[in-house]
């Protein structure tokens, strides 16, 4: 039964192997907080016979999530200060965010939005509310990319996707559109025809940023999704987390990154951590970022180095971290600059 739907429930998690019985009680704590769905592609990654299993550790929920720490926030990167309108983030002059809809395929247990996502988040926008954001978008002549987000978006279906992006393509000084999405390597199959005409619909350049961090999720199913994308006209990067247990280790990290190119990805964003709820099992210093980052110099060619960022807790953007962008002040303290040349601190202070 469940190799042929999601798994949401701890109940689904024990029947299909993935968790023990005697931990059901727990997990049923935790998916009371924050949404839980397995996609049958990504259930079928799982080894079940390792305990350490890299992609169980991002899509099963663990106890651990329901560990909070004082740093951590419900709105980690600062969505909620640069909302001037529902389902729009304009923190940059030049792009906004359009977050349509606040469900995914799967629900990544680090997710720096999971206050926010699944059927107990915000949802979708509804025909006022998206009205209202794309207004804004017309209203404002400085933006020139929108950066469809949320949630997937491409868990809306072609037509709602195309006429989300034919809207936009009236827009004259919107010049790229941009996708953040799962769904090539989670649900491989939803990638045809209908999707990639719905997404250059908008007759602006098209970005997807597919997200992986790990060089198992590049399966042949994957990576022949992507291959359909980018024959089609649509050109891929990457984002990545740096994530304890997952692909803190040089040699998964340069295979994944590997992965992307010989599958026509350019490596873009490694994403240190956010301060999300229940997530401090994930993160890693600092420190050991940049240590793993730098290895990846000389190890494989320079079509493969991403950068490696922080998203500053406030809603200041993001700084470059393995570059001269933060200074350790000690005690596990820094001082991180923006792209303004303000400086924060981090984690931040009360």
């Amino acid at each position: 039964m469940t190799a042929h739907r999601p798994l949401r429930t701890a109940g689904d998690l024990v029947e299909a192997g993935l968790i023990d019985a005697s931990t059901e009680e727990a997990i049923s704590r935790v998916a009371s907080r924050y949404a839980i769905a397995i996609s049958p592609v990504v259930a079928g990654l799982i080894d079940r016979a390792d305990p350490q299993d890299p992609i169980a550790r991002q899509f099963v929920p663990d106890a651990a999530e329901l560990t909070l720490t004082p740093e951590e926030r419900a709105d980690p990167i600062g969505d909620g200060a640069h909302s001037p309108v529902t389902g729009i983030v304009h923190r940059y002059p030049d792009r906004v965010l359009l977050k349509a809809v606040h469900v995914c395929p799967v629900y990544c247990r680090f997710c720096f939005r999971r206050e926010m996502v699944g059927p107990q988040g915000l949802g979708t926008l509804t025909p006022s509310e998206l009205d209202a954001a794309i207004a804004y978008i017309a209203d404002h002549s400085e933006i020139w990319e929108v950066i469809l987000t949320g949630g997937d978006p491409l868990v809306l279906s072609p037509r709602r996707l195309g006429e989300i992006l034919e809207r936009l393509g009236a827009i004259d000084h919107v010049k790229v559109v941009r996708f953040h999405t799962r769904v090539p390597v989670v649900e491989p199959h939803r990638v045809d025809a209908d999707l990639f005409a719905a997404l250059k619909s908008s007759g602006k350049a098209t970005y997807v940023a597919l997200h992986a961090n790990h060089p198992r999720e590049l399966t042949p199913e994957a990576r022949a999704a992507a291959a359909r994308l980018i024959d089609s006209g649509i050109v891929m990067v990457s984002q990545s987390v740096l994530l304890k247990g997952v692909n803190d280790d040089p040699e998964v990290l340069a295979e994944l990154m590997r992965a992307f190119v010989e599958t026509r990805i350019k490596p873009y964003y490694l994403h240190h951590p956010d301060l999300a709820p229940g997530t401090s099992h994930f993160r890693l210093t600092i420190e050991e970022g940049q240590a793993l980052v730098a290895s990846l110099r000389g190890r494989v060619s320079g079509l493969c180095q991403p950068t490696y960022i922080l998203d500053i807790p406030g809603g200041h953007g993001k700084a470059v971290i393995s570059a001269g962008a933060i200074e350790a002040e000690g005690g596990g303290c820094y001082t991180v600059t923006d792209f303004r040349g303000n400086e924060h601190a981090y984690p931040p202070q009360g």
